[in-house]
């Protein structure tokens, strides 16, 4: 009968873990409205962020990620700066809806900096040639895991982000301004910071197109 009740207790603490975990996954959203006023601080932030890191498993445990993290002055720079590198790429008759948008990443508390160090890959080929061409698709699902992951983190303790990719068109300035390491890749920009207005209701698959991509096999 103990066996039997220690079981049944393993069994419920399993399903109120994977609960706890779907609803962390599913508070994550895309939040647009962002703002400066958020519970922790920049250097909870950053422990926050490297702790994610440091926890995101990577294939032969290569550890591709780098993350630079801009706040303040830094954090509305990058934005200054994108608006810059858009503006003889976008038609005037569009440009001042790519302004608000940037003006609305600027508004947010930082911008997470998403890299891959292209040198560990390229070491990486070179040890473990028969392996060399994956390496790079295995660090672009590095890079996605940490970017989730981190997502997830802000999103635990409160913080909207939105995930954006203006790389390459900003590679270059990036690199200039904060003294990136040329075999880093950019890869991604979230910004993050309060939530000013909660995402809408989520719109999901058919559940007969879901039920064609997911299959059981026994």
């Amino acid at each position: 009968m103990m066996l039997l009740l220690l079981i049944k207790l393993n069994k419920e603490e399993d399903c109120e873990n994977m609960s706890a975990f779907i609803t962390a996954l599913k508070k994550r959203r895309s939040i647009y409205h962002l703002g400066e006023n958020i519970s922790l601080s920049n250097k909870e932030v950053e422990e926050l962020v490297k702790e994610v890191v440091r926890e995101t498993p990577t294939s032969f445990n290569s550890q591709t990620q780098r993350v630079v993290i801009l706040f303040g002055d830094a954090h509305k720079k990058l934005w200054n700066m994108t608006e810059d590198a858009l503006k003889p790429l976008t038609p005037a008759e569009n440009f001042p809806g790519t302004q608000e948008k940037l003006q609305g990443f600027a508004a947010g508390k930082g911008t997470i900096l998403f890299f891959e160090d292209m040198d560990v890959v390229k070491g990486l080929q070179e040890q473990f040639a028969l392996y060399a061409e994956n390496f790079p698709i295995w660090s672009e699902q590095a890079s996605g895991m940490t970017q989730a992951n981190v997502w997830v983190a802000l999103s635990e303790n409160n913080i909207g982000a939105n995930l954006q990719h203006y790389n390459p068109v900003i590679d270059d300035a990036v690199a200039a301004e904060w003294e990136i390491p040329a075999s880093w890749k950019l890869r991604g920009q979230m910004v993050f910071g309060s939530i000013e207005t909660p995402a809408g209701e989520k719109e999901y698959a058919a559940d007969e197109f879901s039920e064609r991509n997911i299959q059981n096999f026994i």
